[in-house]
C-alpha cells in the first residue's frame, strides 16, 4: 500500500539550500557505542550533510538534502536501531527506554552461578577421585559434567541474545565497539571450554548495562523535572467567562489568571493584581520577588501569596521555560572540546587494543611456544577490558550534568564548549546601561539653550525619545509624560546607532542625540561645552535636541550602580579575571561608574564596532568574555570567546546572540558560572583519569596472569558507572 507516501517528510525542516531536517528519536541509542555505529553507516551516505546526537535525550537529527527520509530510516534499521520520526513540534520529554527485563537477568543470574558451582563440584571429584562423576550412566541419563556446560549455555542464550545480535551488526558494519568485543570474547570463552566463565561474563555485562541505563535516567529525569515546572492547563479569559484551557491552545495576547499557590503558565506581563513569586526556578533568585501590574511574570514560577491577572507575551512553546528547556536540550548535542580529543583517541585505542589481542592469541604459542587455550584466554580477557565505554561516556554525562545545575540557578548555557572554557576566563568586558548599573535612568537636569520655549523643547524632545526603547530616551519620555507633556507626531522615525535618533516635526527636522552627534553635527560654543563637561563630571549622560538652529537644550540622565554588580566584580577580581567596561557613553560618566562599580578599567564613547574592536584586542592577551544586554552588543557578543546576555532585561537579539543567559540579569552569577565551569572541568579530569587507570592497571594484571574475563566485566562496566556516578554529582555543584 502506498497510502501514507508522504509521511517521511512529516519530521523534515526545510533550511534552504535544499537542506532538510530529520529528527527522530531512537529509544535504543543512549551510548556512544550506537553513536559511533550509526555515525559509520550513515556519514557515507550520499545525501546527509551532517549528524546531530543527544545522547542524553536519544535524539538523532539528520541534516539531508535526499527526496524523501525512507533511506535514512532504511539504514537505522539496517543497524538494529528503531527510529521514531518527530513531528515539526518537537517533544522535549525524553521516552522512556524498553524497560530491563530483570527477571531474566535474575533468572540467568542464578544459571549462571549454578554452572559455576557445579564446575567446582567436578573438578574437585575429578582432582579427588581421577574420575569424572556420572549419575546413573548406566541409564543412559548424561553425565554430570555436562551440566555446567548446558546451564552456562542456558544463561547465555537467556540474557546474551541482545548483545550478540549487537555485536554481530557491529561486526557486519567493521564497527568494534562494546557489543562486539563482547560476543567475540563470550564466544571465544565457549569455543576454548571456559563454559561457567563465559556464562558469567554475560551476565555481568548485561547487569552493568542496565545499572548503567538506570544511572543515566537520572541525567534524563534533570532534564525532565524542567519540564515539570510548568503546568498543563491555564485559566484563560474567554467569551467574558474564565475557561481553563490547554497552555498550547493559549495565544499570545490573552488574559490569564493565577490564584495562589499555582504555577504561572506562560509568560506575560501582569495587568492587575500583586502577589510574591519565587522564580527560583527560571532565574535562581533565592527570594520570591514582590510583582505589580507592569511587572513580567515566568512560566514555571510559583504564585505564593496573591492573585493576578496577566496578559500573555509567549506561547508554550516560546515562553522563557521553554526556551531554556530548548537551549538546554540543544547543548547536550554539542561536543566540548575535551570530548572531541577523547573521541580521536578511542576512534585509535580500541582497534589498538584489538590488534594486540590478536597478537596475544597468536605469537606465544607460534614462536614462544605458548599453549594456545591459555593464550587465546588472554586475549579474551584483554578484548573485554579494551572497550573505551567508561572513557568516552565521562565527558557527556558530567557535561549535561554541569549545565543543568547552571540552569537550575538561572544560568542558561548554549553548550558544552562555553562551560568547560569558562574556567579559563582572564578578561571580562562589561556593557554599563542595564549591564552595571540598573539599566532606569531618570531624567535629573534640564538646560534650556538659545532662549527655546520651555514645554515646546520637553515635547519635541519627547516626541523623538518615545520613540526610542534606549533607557536614556525613555527616562526622558517618562520625566515629560509626568509634566504632562503631549507629544507631538513624529514623522521619518530614524535610529543612529551610537548616536542618537532623529525624525521630523512639523516639517521640521530634529535630533536627540549624545555629544558626538552634537559634535558632528555643529561647532560647540565654549560654553557648551563647559555645561555639558560639569553635567558629566557628575557621572552624568547628556543628550541634547538640536534643531536647524541649532542645540535648542540638554538633558542630563544619570543611573546608578546596582549593588549587585559591586560585587560581582569583587569576585571577579578574586578569581583573578580582569573588568572593563565598554559604554558609549562619555568618559566622565564611564569614569564614575567604574570606579562606584571597582572596575579594572572602561573605554568610554564607543560605536558598536568600538566595542568589536575592544573585545578584538582582549582576546589576544587570554580568553575574553562580553556582557551585554542590547542591540548594540550583539557584535561584540558574538565576537568573544564566550558572550553573556542578561536575560531578563536584554533584548532577543543579545539573547540569541549570546553563548550563555544570565535569566535575573545579576552578574552575580558570573562567578558562579566561573566556579561550576571549574568543578565541573575536575569531576571530567578525575573521569578520565580514573578510566584511564583501570584500564592501565587491568593490562598489567592481564600479562602478569593474574586477570580473568570476569575481572575485566567488573572492571569495565565498573568504571563506567564510577564515571557516571562521578559526573552526576555536577548536578549538586
Amino acid at each position: 500500500m502506498r497510502t501514507k507516501q508522504k509521511e517521511p517528510y512529516l519530521n523534515s525542516r526545510k533550511l534552504g539550500d535544499n537542506h532538510e531536517h530529520a529528527t527522530y528519536r531512537i529509544v535504543n541509542m543512549d551510548c556512544p557505542t550506537e553513536e559511533a555505529l550509526i555515525r559509520k553507516k550513515m556519514e557515507a551516505m550520499p545525501g546527509i550533510a551532517k549528524l546531530e546526537f543527544n545522547l542524553i535525550q536519544r535524539l538523532l537529527t539528520v541534516t539531508h538534502t535526499l527526496p524523501s527520509t525512507v533511506p535514512i530510516e532504511a539504514a537505522l534499521s539496517s543497524i538494529g536501531m528503531r527510529p521514531e520520526p518527530l513531528g515539526l513540534e518537537r517533544e522535549t520529554a525524553a521516552k522512556s527506554a524498553p524497560s530491563v527485563p530483570w527477571v531474566r537477568l535474575g533468572i540467568a543470574g542464578v544459571l549462571a552461578a549454578a554452572s559455576e558451582l557445579f564446575e567446582l563440584i567436578v573438578e574437585w571429584n575429578r582432582n579427588l577421585f581421577g574420575i569424572g562423576l556420572s549419575t546413573w550412566e548406566a541409564g543412559g541419563i548424561a553425565p554430570m559434567e555436562q551440566l555446567p556446560k548446558l546451564l552456562a549455555l542456558a544463561a547465555i542464550a537467556i540474557c546474551g541474545l541482545s548483545t550478540y545480535r549487537k555485536g554481530w551488526i557491529a561486526l557486519k558494519n567493521l564497527n568494534l565497539n562494546i557489543n562486539a568485543l563482547m560476543s567475540v570474547a563470550v564466544t571465544g570463552a565457549v569455543i576454548i571450554g571456559q563454559f561457567p566463565e563465559a556464562a558469567m561474563v554475560m551476565v555481568l555485562f548485561c547487569l552493568a548495562e542496565a545499572i548503567e541505563a538506570k544511572s543515566l535516567a537520572r541525567v534524563r529525569n534533570a532534564i525532565k523535572s524542567l519540564l515539570d515546572l510548568t503546568p498543563e492547563k491555564a485559566t484563560m479569559l474567554a467569551g467574558g467567562s474564565w475557561v481553563e484551557t490547554d497552555i498550547r491552545q493559549v495565544p499570545a495576547g490573552s488574559v490569564v489568571r493565577v490564584r495562589p499557590g499555582e504555577r504561572v503558565a506562560l509568560d506575560g506581563i501582569i495587568l492587575q493584581g500583586r502577589s510574591a513569586v519565587n522564580q527560583a526556578p527560571i532565574t535562581g533568585e533565592s527570594m520570591p520577588v514582590e510583582k505589580n501590574a507592569g511587572d513580567a511574570v515566568y512560566a514555571g514560577a510559583i504564585n505564593e501569596s496573591g492573585s493576578f491577572e496577566f496578559r500573555v507575551t509567549a506561547g508554550a512553546g516560546t515562553s522563557t521555560l521553554a526556551r531554556i528547556i530548548k537551549a538546554v536540550e540543544e547543548a547536550q548535542g554539542s561536543r566540548a572540546p575535551i570530548q572531541s580529543f577523547v573521541d580521536r583517541f578511542s576512534g585509535i585505542y580500541t582497534p589498538a587494543v584489538f590488534l594486540v589481542a590478536l597478537f596475544a592469541a597468536a605469537i606465544p604459542p607460534l614462536f614462544m611456544g605458548g599453549v594456545w587455550s591459555e593464550w587465546i584466554y588472554t586475549a579474551l580477557v584483554l578484548l573485554v577490558i579494551g572497550c573505551p565505554c567508561a572513557l568516552v561516556i565521562a565527558t557527556p554525562v558530567t557535561i549535561v550534568s554541569g549545565m543543568t545545575a547552571a540552569a537550575r540557578r538561572g544560568i542558561l548555557v548554549k553548550g558544552g564548549i562555553f562551560l568547560e572554557q569558562g574556567r579559563k576566563l582572564r578578561c571580562l568586558a562589561l556593557d554599563k546601561t542595564g549591564t552595571i548599573t540598573h539599566g532606569k535612568p531618570r531624567q535629573t537636569d534640564f538646560v534650556e539653550l538659545n532662549g527655546a520655549d520651555k514645554m515646546d523643547t520637553l515635547a519635541l524632545a519627547a516626541g523623538l525619545a518615545a520613540r526610542s526603547d534606549h533607557p536614556v530616551a525613555r527616562a526622558i519620555a517618562e520625566k515629560a509624560l509626568e509634566k504632562g507633556v503631549v507629544l507631538p507626531d513624529v514623522a521619518d522615525f530614524t535610529a543612529i546607532p551610537g548616536r542618537g535618533v532623529s525624525g521630523v516635526i512639523d516639517g521640521e527636522k530634529w535630533h536627540l542625540g549624545n555629544h558626538r552627534m552634537l559634535e558632528e553635527m555643529m561647532n560647540c560654543s565654549d560654553r557648551l561645552e563647559d555645561l555639558i563637561f560639569g553635567l558629566e563630571q557628575q557621572g552624568k549622560s547628556v543628550v541634547a535636541l538640536i534643531g536647524e538652529a541649532g542645540a535648542q537644550g540638554l538633558f542630563a540622565v544619570a543611573d546608578t550602580v546596582k549593588q549587585s554588580s559591586i560585587e560581582a566584580v569583587s569576585e571577579l577580581k578574586r578569581l583573578g579575571i580582569q573588568t572593563i567596561m565598554l559604554t558609549g557613553d562619555n568618559e566622565h560618566t564611564a569614569r564614575t561608574i567604574a570606579e562606584q562599580a571597582g572596575l579594572s578599567g572602561f573605554k568610554g564613547n564607543l560605536l558598536p564596532e568600538d566595542k568589536l574592536a575592544a573585545v578584538e584586542q582582549f582576546m589576544q592577551h587570554g580568553m575574553t568574555a562580553m556582557v551585554g544586554d542590547g542591540i548594540n552588543d550583539a557584535p561584540a557578543l558574538a565576537r568573544a570567546d564566550i558572550g553573556f546576555a542578561m536575560g531578563a532585561a536584554g533584548t532577543d537579539t543579545a539573547i540569541e546572540t549570546a553563548d550563555v543567559a544570565l535569566m535575573d540579569d545579576d552578574l552575580r552569577k558570573i562567578p558562579r558560572f566561573i566556579s561550576l565551569s571549574k568543578s565541573t572541568y575536575a569531576i571530567l579530569i578525575q573521569n578520565i583519569t580514573m578510566a584511564i587507570i583501570v584500564k592501565a592497571l587491568f593490562f598489567v594484571l592481564v600479562f602478569m596472569g593474574k586477570a580473568t574475563m570476569w575481572m575485566a566485566v567488573f572492571a569495565d562496566v565498573g568504571a563506567c558507572l564510577l564515571v557516571v556516578a562521578n559526573g552526576l554529582r555536577a548536578i549538586r555543584k
